[in-house]
């Protein structure tokens, strides 16, 4: 460690020597967005499938700042989030396990809380893998990056159920921690069945069944991204900045840099960096269309992913919501200003997702009982509980 801290001092230094120019031209780039026209920035993000770059799609105004509406009188927010213990190959018995907390807030006249945790232990095959409908042969197992994709769709199939017993006649906040984009499936090389299993049998469902509450009471979904380290806004910025042909933004262009004028003025920001300029407290950005690809080609219209930034006082923060939220005035005032009440109660981050985490979170010391508790009930059945040498000895060190 003592090598790494002059390593850090290094680090440090250059850092605080580079702000100045940074800031610098950070207020360039703000400038220059703002000569933009909105139509030139709707056509030029309308289709950016080949730029070598994620852009977001540009629907109103390039950039800006809209001032948080007013809480109604009464109001819900219903919050979800989840864990879970992976399948462990060391142990001789495969499963896995989910945990869902979760609360629901009420405010105004009447205020409650109620919290709730669900854990649920997966073990049959059908919980296990994943089939493919059309080859009986075919089938992924459940774990890794999978597992992970499988619990944020649990965790909004849980939120619609909790949603639906809410206190009714109430505007509900619908909250998530994290993305409603399932970014793995893009960087992982899943075959289409695995796919269409989590997104078309899975995802979708959950958010049309949100959709449908709606239309009987005013009810928002949104994820909340904490400190987001995206650049979609930015990049949208330097795709409508950009004058090039699209030969010379293959050759030039990465997501993160470009080593063409005027489109190297975007390198190294992100879009945090951006609204932490332009946006007082409570207040938020444009709302932007998400052009990932998993959005894009596997959501279908009312369900497809924008968003917005928020400043929550601490920080810039993501807010993720469906079409049918951006697309409704009075669903994306709800999303917004209670998203910033909640921001506030919270000291920065919505205090109904802190709740929910407190209620999902399964500890380094519940993971151990687990595994013991795996293992004693099979001991008590006669069957063998033993594990790999591998995992013996990183249990057991020599030294």
């Amino acid at each position: 460690m003592g090598q790494t801290v002059l390593q850090l001092d290094q680090l440090t230094r250059s850092v605080r020597g580079a702000s100045e120019a940074r800031e610098e031209r950070l207020t360039a780039l703000l400038n220059a967005a703002a000569e933009i026209d909105p139509d030139t920035a709707a056509r030029k993000t309308s289709d950016t499938k080949q730029r070598p770059y994620l852009a977001a799609e540009v629907e109103g105004p390039l950039l800006g700042a809209y001032p948080p509406p007013e809480p109604p009188a009464d109001w819900v927010v219903a919050a979800v989030d989840g864990s879970h213990i992976d399948v462990d190959r060391h142990l001789p018995v495969a499963c896995y396990l989910l945990n869902f907390g979760g609360c629901v807030l009420t405010y105004g006249s009447q205020p409650d809380a109620t919290l709730f945790s669900h854990p649920h232990l997966a073990t049959t095959p059908e919980e296990l893998y994943i089939s493919d409908p059309k080859n009986s042969a075919g089938e992924e197992m459940i774990s890794g990056p999978l597992l992970g994709l499988v619990r944020t769709v649990k965790e909004l199939e849980t939120l619609a159920n909790t949603v639906e017993q809410c206190p009714p006649g109430l505007p509900v906040l619908a909250l998530v921690d994290g993305s409603l984009v399932l970014w793995a499936l893009s960087g992982q090389a899943f075959r289409p069945y695995v796919s269409d299993a989590v997104i078309k049998d899975g995802l979708l469902p959950a958010m049309k069944r949100l959709e449908t509450l709606a239309e009987s009471r005013p009810v928002a979904l949104a994820a909340y991204v904490s400190f987001p380290r995206s650049t979609e806004a930015v990049n949208a910025v330097r795709c409508s900045l950009c004058p090039h042909d699209l030969t010379v933004c293959a050759q030039s262009c990465n997501n993160r840099r470009s080593t063409q004028q005027p489109c190297n003025g975007a390198n190294d920001f992100l879009d945090r960096d951006l609204f932490q300029r332009l946006l007082e407290p409570g207040w938020r950005s444009p709302v932007y269309k998400t052009n990932s690809s998993v959005s894009r080609d596997s959501y279908d219209e009312a369900n497809k992913v924008h968003f917005f930034y928020v400043n929550a006082g601490q920080e810039i923060g993501r807010v993720e919501i469906p079409r049918w939220v951006a697309k409704n005035e009075s669903l994306l005032s709800l999303a917004h200003g209670l998203v910033w009440d909640q921001c506030q109660r919270g000291q920065g981050y919505p205090v109904a997702i802190s709740e929910s985490h407190e209620q999902a979170v399964i500890n380094a010391g519940d993971r151990r009982v687990f595994r013991r508790l795996l293992t004693d009930s099979l001991e008590r059945q006669g069957l063998s509980a033993a594990t790999s040498q591998k995992d013996r000895a990183k249990r057991s060190p020599w030294v």
